[in-house]
């Protein structure tokens, strides 16, 4: 699994941060999505698509890789 976080898109809810802090975090500066890695290992990947999915800007894409 790879991630790719658009900031663009991101609008700051904040859900994947909540979700998955050690894959998401929110920036102090704008409140908007920063990855942490893009890499998670493969204990959080059910959890990682949960926070995905949450997102309401779908900011946060999903590769396989």
């Amino acid at each position: 699994m790879r991630l790719n976080a658009d900031r663009d898109r991101c609008v700051g809810a904040g859900a994947c941060a909540s979700t998955v802090p050690a894959v998401f975090e929110q920036d102090e500066e704008e409140g908007l999505v920063r990855l942490v890695t893009d890499r998670p290992e493969s204990a959080l990947v059910g959890v990682v698509r949960r926070a995905v999915s949450m997102c309401p800007a779908q900011a946060i894409r999903v590769s396989a890789e």
